[in-house]
């Protein structure tokens, strides 16, 4: 188990001004929070005001690492509340900031998790999947750092399977000379010319192998291979907690008692490429520095994003499914506020992880959170329902709109897909008509009118429909009018 890491000892040196050197190595440098929002705005449709919230949270980060270390460890993120009903981009904007920073992330439901002594997940396990994610994060990036020298070890190892190299070996009051693969096969040379002359036919047999391996014209060619055997013996372990909140990874406790077994495989040389390529990548990375890194930016950097926060506020039940909503509300503020968890990695200190908690509040408000909560969560923004204009933006404006997606994918099979500005706003007037008509699920029923809009032509493709297709307003209409006027059939289709 990796020791934890001080945050003395991780953060980064300040800049030295006398020296000239710009703050660039750090990650949110170029990010101001004007930058951010702008950022935001190419996925995400209105809410300046939740947008502001989150850069200026995110702008905090970098400058709190840039102030003196006697001032670092007393500010503390000012996390954010967001209120607001489903499908109006709270989920968005926290997923699409974590992008930006390149920070772990992670989206929990506050309604999965149950007050200590119930059973169900108890809220600590959101900082260890939080670790968890970092620790892919920064194994994925020191990853593609290497993965280049790895590709060329592993064409190395190829090459020596398809043409084990020769050694030489000299018996001993004989004289005799012999060359031994590393299969076991024996050639016997007369000379050092000799050897010397077998040597220069090897390399040359070998750079035509290469050649063909860069060619691709060996990948099924059959090679053996020895690899680990990555069978554990089968065994459960009850507990009250549940594997996942043990602080003792059993797997790699076993395989460190447990003697390693090899066993030799036949596989094709694409196979063995990516056996091989997994096992030079482990040569190359120490997965000890990966763990300091990532608890780093779990600590500093983290993002958890807390959904359905509304549905665990209230008044204090005495008895049936919400008994523990109040705990949880009490088991979730020492993890807000700042404590040290366990996980398999060490101790992890939440102190500096940004929380962010959203909810449509319908039901019960803010205030009724218990105080304490409420005053770790400083920050709220209010994000309003999405119009029928806010639906013809989305449709449009975002680099990831549903227009350009469905135009995307009919295009891989050659049919092109046009929408009119008039068939645009009609979709997004009939969308907002049907949340005004029945349950409010904010842009994501532009999905549902969408899927059910092109249902025709994304089943017709490729086989009756090809070339140009064109959506018109009156398309638009004549598709969605029956089931939009028919109350039963819309709540089963819309």
């Amino acid at each position: 188990m990796s020791e934890p890491i001080t945050e003395e000892r991780q953060a980064p040196p300040a800049p030295d001004e006398t020296s000239g050197e710009a703050a660039g190595s750090d990650p949110y440098e170029a990010l101001t929070p004007r930058e951010i929002v702008a950022e935001l705005d190419k996925y995400i449709v209105g809410q300046e005001d939740a947008k502001r919230a989150v850069a200026i949270a995110l702008r905090n980060r970098w400058r709190r690492l840039r102030v003196p270390e006697d001032l670092r460890d007393e500010i503390l993120p000012n996390n954010i509340i967001m209120i607001g009903p489903t499908g109006v981009g709270k989920t968005e904007i926290s997923r699409r900031l974590a992008r930006l920073a390149d920070a772990p992330f992670v989206k929990v439901e506050a309604s999965k998790f149950t007050e200590v002594g119930y059973v169900g997940r108890d809220v600590e396990s959101i900082v260890r999947d939080l670790m968890e994610i970092s620790v892919s994060m920064v194994r994925q990036e020191w990853e593609d750092e290497v993965y280049e020298r790895a590709e060329e070890n592993v064409e190395e190892r190829l090459l020596d399977l398809l043409l084990p190299p020769l050694r030489p070996v000299e018996e001993a009051g004989g004289g005799r000379r012999y060359l031994v693969d590393a299969s076991g096969g024996v050639q016997e040379t007369q000379s050092a010319d000799s050897f010397e002359r077998l040597k220069e036919q090897r390399e040359r047999s070998r750079d035509k192998l290469r050649a063909l391996l860069a060619d691709g014209k060996l990948e099924d060619r059959k090679v053996e291979v020895e690899t680990a055997s990555g069978r554990m013996p089968f065994f459960e372990v009850l507990s009250p907690m549940g594997l996942e909140e043990m602080d003792v990874n059993v797997g790699e406790m076993l395989e460190e008692i447990l003697p390693k077994r090899k066993k030799r495989r036949q596989v094709t040389v694409s196979e063995a490429r990516r056996i091989l390529l997994q096992e030079e990548l482990g040569k190359l990375i120490d997965m000890d520095e990966v763990v300091n890194e990532a608890i780093y930016r779990t600590e500093n950097s983290g993002i958890v994003f807390l959904d359905e926060i509304d549905k665990i506020a209230g008044e204090k039940m005495t008895g049936g499914p919400d008994v523990s909503r109040e705990g949880v509300q009490r088991d979730l503020l020492p993890i807000v506020e700042g404590s040290n968890v366990q996980t398999k990695y060490g101790l992890i200190r939440t102190d500096h992880v940004l929380f962010i908690a959203a909810g449509a509040f319908h039901v019960s408000k803010p205030s009724d959170l218990i105080p304490e909560l409420q005053g770790r969560f400083p920050i709220r923004v209010e994000l309003r329902s999405l119009t029928a204009k806010d639906f013809e933006r989305i449709l449009t404006e975002p680099q990831n709109a549903l227009t350009l997606q469905y135009r995307a994918m009919l295009e891989t099979e050659g049919v092109g897909l046009t929408f009119t500005d008039d068939a645009v706003r009609q979709i997004a007037r009939t969308a907002a008509e049907v949340n005004d008509l029945m349950e409010n699920i904010g842009a994501r029923r532009l999905h549902t009118v969408m899927t059910r809009l092109l249902d025709d032509i994304l089943f017709d493709v490729p086989d009756v429909k090809t070339g140009e297709v064109v959506i018109e307003a009156e398309d638009v209409r004549e598709s969605l009018r029956g089931i939009v006027e028919d109350q039963d059939l819309r709540k089963y289709i819309l």
